[in-house]
């Protein structure tokens, strides 16, 4: 495997990196785009990745250990079908809408100021991950974990407390509609 190292990609396509058996660690990928590109079978480690297009990236098979994602539009993306080795992601800034995260591991995650409108959450794992001024409108949420997780500050979700678990997750007092919906009940304040 052939591994780059600490380098700058700038303005960079898919066919600047793109090749078998590669590696990048500690590497920063700035105003990129790589939108639709299959990314499959590469391998990014501790690298970030700002302003960059991956909408609709294939990620099979992709290694993504340590990445940090800021004011990328990832949209569509099924990280579901990433590498579970060492799988830990985080977001800034991003729009997930349509993204997947079926049956991840990522836990302490923490996305910020992000838009996740459709994203599915599917049995994932996002213990004590950190959801800050997401919006979640219509964000899928089944047999997803949430222990610790904070939502206290994101909005528009809707998490069945039955269907998922959310022991010691937080929650403010403006997202109990959200929790409590399914019993068609009315919460004023």
């Amino acid at each position: 495997m052939q591994t780059i190292e600490d380098k700058t990609f700038s303005r960079a396509t898919f066919e600047d990196i793109k090749g078998s058996n590669l590696s990048y660690e500690n590497c920063i990928f700035e105003a990129c785009d790589f939108g639709g590109a299959y990314l499959d079978g590469l391998i990014f480690i501790d690298c970030t990745f700002i302003d960059c297009n991956l909408a609709l990236a294939g990620v099979s098979n992709t290694g993504l250990q340590n990445i940090r994602f800021k004011g990328c539009k990832l949209s569509g993306v099924n990280f579901g079908k990433a590498r579970d080795f060492l799988f830990e992601v985080h977001f800034e800034g991003c729009n997930l809408d349509n993204a997947v995260f079926y049956q991840k591991k990522n836990k302490k995650a923490w996305f910020n100021d992000c838009t996740m409108v459709e994203t599915d959450f599917t049995a994932a794992d996002l213990t004590e991950a950190k959801f800050n001024n997401c919006n979640l409108h219509r964000a899928f949420f089944s047999n997803t974990i949430l222990k610790g997780a904070d939502l206290r500050t994101s909005y528009n979700y809707t998490i069945d407390p039955d269907d998922n678990q959310i022991k010691k997750a937080m929650f403010s007092v403006h997202g109990l509609p959200g929790l409590l919906g399914k019993y068609d009940i009315k919460v004023q304040g």
